[in-house]
Formats: C-alpha cells, structure tokens, sequence
C-alpha cells in the first residue's frame, strides 16, 4: 500500500539541489555571456529567467525568445480551442498586413488617415450588411471588442432614456435594462458599472434557453431603458427573437405611449445571418425601426484576430451630442465616442482586407460550410444513442425538440432548410447512457478530450436550468471536413473507453495550476466552485467565450 508523502515545493526544491557552482558559492553572474544557441547559455541550466521582478541586466534575445516559446508550448493549441468563438486563423496576407501595420495607433486619425478611412468604410460596408434605411444617417466606430460595444450601446440607451425624462419632467433614478440569464456577461457588467437595474429574465427548455417573450411582456415599465436582444447565445447558439420582442413593445408603446429600444448583440450573429440563406429566420437587424443599435464582434465571424469590435446606430440621432468628444490631438480634431483611447488599428486594416477580399459570396460560402459541419457533427453525436443535441441548427426548419430514435433531416439543400442559428454543438449525454453507465460523468469526457489536444468545454445551463450540463463545440473555420471526421472518432473513442472504464470519478482530475495563477488569480479552481460568492441560479455568470 502507498505511504504518506510529504507536499514538495518544486521551486524551494531546484533552490536547494541546483549542481552549478555558482549557486553553491551564492555567486551568480549578471552579465550575459557568449553562447552558440540558446541551449548552451547559462539560462539553460545555471540561471532562471527572472519571474517576478525586473532583472538587473537584460539576457540575450534569441534567449529569451526561445525559452519564452519553450513555455508558451504548454499552452492548448489556438486550432483545437474549440470553446472559443474567437478566430484562431487568418491567410498569410492578411497577417503580413497586421504585421506592417502593428505601429499604428487608432487614435492618432490626423497622423493614419489612410487607416482611418479604411475604418469609415467598414462602418458602412457593415451598416449596410445590417439594413441601414436610406432616409436615416446611420453612424458607428470600431472598439476593442463587443464587450465595448455593448458598453457604448446600453450608455446611449440610458442617457435618451434620461433626456426624454427629464424634458417631461419625471423622476430618473431607477432605470432598468433586461436581458435573459443566457446573456454573456458584458451585458450584466454594463448594468452594474453604468448603475441600471439590471431585470435578468430566466430561460427555460421552452424559451430554448433564451430570452422568452412572454416574460418581456411582463417586466418592462416607463423606467425601462431598453431590451438587450442577443442575435446567438452563447451557450447553445439560438438566436434570440428580435422580431416578436419588438411586436411585443410597438404594441406596449401603443397602449401606454412609452418607447422601448432594443440594442442587438450579435456578437458573433452579426457576421452569420446576414450572408447566410437561413439568415435569422426573422427579422432582426435596422429593417426593424425598434432597433436602434447593434454589435458584433470582427474578432469572431468576421475572421480577425481578437482586438476588433464594431457598434452601428441606425442613425445619429440616437447616439446623444453631449456623448462625443471632440478631440484636438496631434495637430488634428476628430469625434470620438468609445471607452479606449489608445488602441491597435491592425485589426481595422485586416477586417477591411477581410470584406473586400471576401466580398460576399466568399463570407457566404464560410458561414455555410460552418454550419454543414456542425450539422454533421451533432447528426453524428445524436447517431451513436449516447448524445443529445441541445442546440438544433441540424434539425428541419420548425423542428425544435430531440426525439429519441428519429431519423435525422439530411435532405436540406443549404442552411435554409434547416432552423437558423449559430454553427455551434451544444450536447450532453443521453438519457440511457446515464441510465447504463451511471458511473461516467459528462466532464470526464471534456478532460479526456483535454488530454487529445481538444478544449472542449462542460458547464451547466443558465441559471434555472443549471441542473442540466452540456458540452459545446464551436465549429469555426478552421474546423474543417476531415476535422470533424476525426473529432467523431475521438468523442466516440473516449467515449468508449469511459464505459468501459472501473467506476471512478475522473472530474477530480483538473490540471494543476502555475504558483503565478494560484497567488495573482482570484478565481477558484473548478473542484472549488462550490464557494463562489454568487451561487449558479443568482444572476448572469460567463459563458465560455
């Protein structure tokens, strides 16, 4: 039988056992010395990097390089990082571009103006995507991320709101903002940062875990500032009923004379449903007159790496005059309505690259094959009777419920056959393969695939249907054909093996953390999420991202 062990401080450990002379002797060396490669330096054995404070002297840089690369490898691999929405690939050309342009700053519009108006045509070629109405000046700006954006949009919706108000006299103090409990959590953030109550409304299996109707109808009053509308949740990619919602408030506005706005998160949604033939299945962008203003993200289905958002109002008249600044900077003036200042105008380049190099058909035929794969995907899962698909992009058009046993909808000749959403997998394991194999939980799946390379996360539904976990996959780009081929074989593989496993809990196996993320995180690690402050059914929590 195992003994006790004693718990080993690995760095106490190499402190004290370290064979170089010159940590015997307490002498070390601080000046960097000639090497042939990185490997024959005396970083490689007798001297570590330093950790947590400045060094005294610098080290070589291909040094540096190869060692900071040496640990960077332990990180999981962009391609495989199928939790993420977040683009992970892009063409050689267009990084060359973000290359060469990696200097310049967004904020410096009289020094780039040539960047600059690359940035002003994206906000077109991007309203116009949206249905910007001819008889309205449609207005916007790119921002770091949706995180941003919604940020931008809420603050315009609360200071209309509060103008109206006061010009009528009424009392200010208590705004209002819904949203479902599905909603990622920059909205909730903006609520609470930019002091609004924030009505999180509960989803449930009939709503298809978004934003119900029904209960809109029965939180909104005169202090609502608006309705946070999400084109794509993220935790199984359903799109949210822009439409219906806005029937909803143009017949509230008519019974008591108040006007709700809504704000469109299409974070992701923004760059699917406009080029693909599902589209939204309904309509949800500027053809709507309730909605004012949408987001979406560049860094995700626009295909740009991560730093990129866009914001676009359906004309300016709804982004409030005393919310832009114009600023006198370098020898220039510009209006400028963002949080950043500073920040990067690579990404701005690339995603102008991205539409003019695509054009439409080229987005067409991406969003397309994401989805066609994430159709096979979860027919392939839902096949082997050991899965469910709690998303439903895969199922005909009008079918919203898995039915044990039934035979899957192949016949649809593009996505518009099928029910719109986002090309995301969301699954959990069926009910007779809990029934069968009662020991095997679902994270034991997503740790396993962990160890293939695959993040594939597990977590609970939105709070109210928490008890229920799914495993999700977002099929991005990169997930290719003979991709999915093989992460079929490798779910049906691990799958396998946890049947035919003893009866043991692999979900106490988590990876152990850095002694950085255990003293500079405040988080908890998943075997602690028990002593959360705020528990799973109490507000918005973050979705995996």
């Amino acid at each position: 039988m195992a003994g006790l062990a004693r718990h080993i401080d690995p760095d106490e450990l190499i402190k004290t056992l370290h064979d170089h002379p010159t940590n015997k002797s307490g002498h070390r060396s601080t000046r960097a010395v000639n090497h042939t490669t990185p490997y024959s330096s005396r970083y490689s054995s007798a001297t570590e990097l330093s950790k947590f404070r400045i060094p005294h002297d610098g080290a070589p840089a291909d040094v540096v390089h190869q060692l900071l690369k040496d640990e960077l490898d332990l990180d999981g691999r962009p391609s495989l990082n199928l939790a993420s929405f977040v683009g992970t690939y892009m063409e050689k050309d267009a990084e060359q571009l973000m290359v060469e342009n990696l200097s310049k700053n967004m904020s410096d519009a009289d020094e780039y103006p040539a960047m600059m108006d690359m940035h002003a045509r994206c906000v077109s070629i991007i309203a116009n995507m949206w249905s910007a109405q001819k008889e309205e000046k449609a207005i916007g700006s790119a921002t770091t991320g949706s995180s941003e954006a919604i940020h931008l949009g809420g603050l315009a919706m609360k200071r209309r709101w509060q103008e109206k108000r006061q010009a009528a006299g009424k009392d200010t103090s208590k705004p209002n903002i819904l949203m479902g409990a599905n909603a990622q959590v920059a909205l909730e953030k903006f609520a609470r940062y930019f002091e609004v109550e924030a009505r999180i409304l509960p989803v449930s299996a009939k709503s298809s875990y978004r934003l119900d109707p029904e209960l809109v109808k029965k939180n909104i009053d005169e202090n609502t500032i608006g309705i946070f509308v999400i084109l794509g949740s993220t935790y199984t990619g359903h799109y949210e009923p822009v439409e219906e919602i806005s029937d909803i408030l143009d017949a509230y506005e008519k019974e008591t004379g108040v006007d709700i706005p809504i704000h469109v998160d299409a974070a992701s949604g923004g760059f699917i449903a406009p080029f693909t033939h599902a589209k939204a299945g309904f309509k949800w962008d500027f053809q709507l007159p309730r909605v004012k203003s949408i987001n979406t993200s560049g860094h995700k289905f626009g295909l740009v790496y991560a730093g990129v958002g866009w914001i676009i109002w359906r004309d300016e008249s709804y982004l409030p005059k005393h919310l832009i600044f114009e600023l006198h900077y370098l020898g220039g003036t510009e209006e400028s309505y963002t949080l950043n200042f500073s920040r990067p105008g690579a990404q701005i380049i690339a995603q102008y690259y991205n539409l003019i190099h695509l054009g439409f058909t080229g987005y067409q035929d991406i969003m397309e094959n994401t989805l066609a794969n994430a159709r096979l995907l979860s027919r392939a899962l839902e096949a082997t009777g050991w899965y469910r698909c709690v998303s439903d992009i895969h199922r005909k058009k009008g079918d919203l419920v898995y039915e044990k046993g039934k035979t899957p909808y192949e016949e649809g000749q593009n996505s518009a056959d099928y029910n719109a959403g986002l090309p995301v997998v969301a699954f959990a394991l069926s009910d007779d393969f809990k029934k069968t194999y009662p020991h095997v939980k679902q994270d034991s799946v997503s740790n396993l695939l962990r160890a293939k390379q695959y993040i594939i996360p597990n977590y609970p539904l939105p709070p109210n249907e928490e008890k229920t976990e799914i495993l999700r996959v977002v099929v991005r780009e990169s997930l290719s054909l003979d991709m999915i081929d093989r992460l079929i074989t490798d779910i049906c593989n691990v799958t396998e093996s946890l049947q035919n496993s003893d009866t043991f809990d692999l979900a106490a196996w988590q990876p152990t953390p850095s002694v950085e993320k255990q003293h500079s995180s405040t988080g908890l690690e998943h075997k602690n999420k028990h002593k959360a402050r705020t528990p799973m059914d109490k507000g918005v929590h973050r979705t995996v991202c």
